[in-house]
């Protein structure tokens, strides 16, 4: 199936996330992938960020849930600046050269603060990759929970989700020592579609990277996402699930890919509520703790109840 420029918009004014109007050649949402911005709508998660000159996942990714968690005052914090190493076909996150780390050096501190004004329990940090960095940026993850554990107290649970290091233990154990309470790294899709998808990461390297963590911390829950409307088939995704179970990751996210813009890649299918339910199904069957697949999971969102469930699955 070909699909053409379907992006949903990004600031709610005409009150929904339908393809943007401009776009000519869009067809119609399906029912199921239409979701309505808030009938009210609170600023001050919005006007928190900007005061505190925070980046976040939800606008930089263009996620359209970014109305829904907004207004519950809940934001995933993307740290080491808004400019990424790499180009990934998929993600609508600005690429460029990296910012300074000495003009990002109180940004562990201001997420911190904002992880406190907005009464967090369980927060959510990832990243720009910065392979210009000789650490590649774990130093400045350690010293965010850091900063948010002493701000918080040791009740916040940190969610990291990290970019892969180039699956370099010294980088890993950097970020493991520092103690977050979930270790998130996301495959993105199935080990086909990887060279068109993220030509500059790797399958098999995103595995090493969830083995590592668990090698070097037993205990530390990981987990990992998926994107479905790329072209993949049912029993690739199964696959992929297998091998991230193989891997030692516990938790699951599974969410329809949207098209952030004309210049990325075009989704080839609206993936059915069924099969994100026959996915969450067989995750669950396999081992996995906790799955959430849904037309809109991402990787962070409703990261906390997520992890609820994986904690009543350790129970069982």
């Amino acid at each position: 199936m070909q699909e053409h420029d379907v992006s949903p918009a990004s600031d709610g004014r005409d009150g929904s996330f339908y393809p943007r109007p401009e776009r000519k050649r869009v067809r119609e949402f399906p029912e199921w992938l239409r979701k309505p911005w808030p009938a009210r709508y609170d600023t001050r998660t919005q006007e928190l960020l900007a005061g505190l000159k925070l980046n976040t996942v939800c606008q930089s990714a263009e996620c359209p849930n970014l109305g829904e968690c907004w207004n519950r005052g809940a934001a995933t914090f993307m740290i080491l600046g808004e400019h990424c190493t790499r180009a990934c076909h998929f993600c609508a996150v600005k690429t460029g050269r990296g910012e300074s780390l000495l003009a990002l050096a109180d940004e562990p501190e201001r997420v911190a603060e904002a992880t406190k004004q907005l009464g967090l329990r369980h927060v959510v940090v990832t990243s720009v990759a910065r392979d210009d960095l000789p650490d590649e940026g774990a130093a400045h993850f350690a010293r965010t929970i850091a900063a948010l554990k002493a701000a918080c107290g040791p009740e916040l649970v940190v969610e990291v989700l990290t970019p892969d290091f180039h699956a370099r233990e010294d980088c890993l154990r950097t970020v493991v020592e520092a103690r977050p309470g979930v270790f998130n790294h996301n495959t993105e899709t199935v080990e086909r579609l990887h060279p068109p998808v993220r030509p500059q990461g790797d399958y098999r390297r995103s595995l090493r990277v969830l083995s590592l963590v668990k090698r070097l911390d037993p205990a530390l829950p990981t987990k990992s996402g998926l994107m479905v409307g790329l072209g993949e088939r049912f029993d690739e995704v199964r696959v992929t699930l297998d091998e991230l179970r193989e891997a030692g990751c516990e938790i699951l996210t599974v969410g329809q890919y949207l098209r952030p813009s004309p210049e990325h890649l075009p989704v080839a299918e609206f993936v059915t509520p069924d099969t994100f339910r026959r996915y969450e199904e067989y995750a669950l069957s396999i081992g996995f703790k906790a799955a959430a697949c849904g037309p809109f999971v991402r990787s962070s969102y409703q990261a906390e109840q997520v992890l609820e469930g994986y904690g009543e699955k350790r129970k069982t």
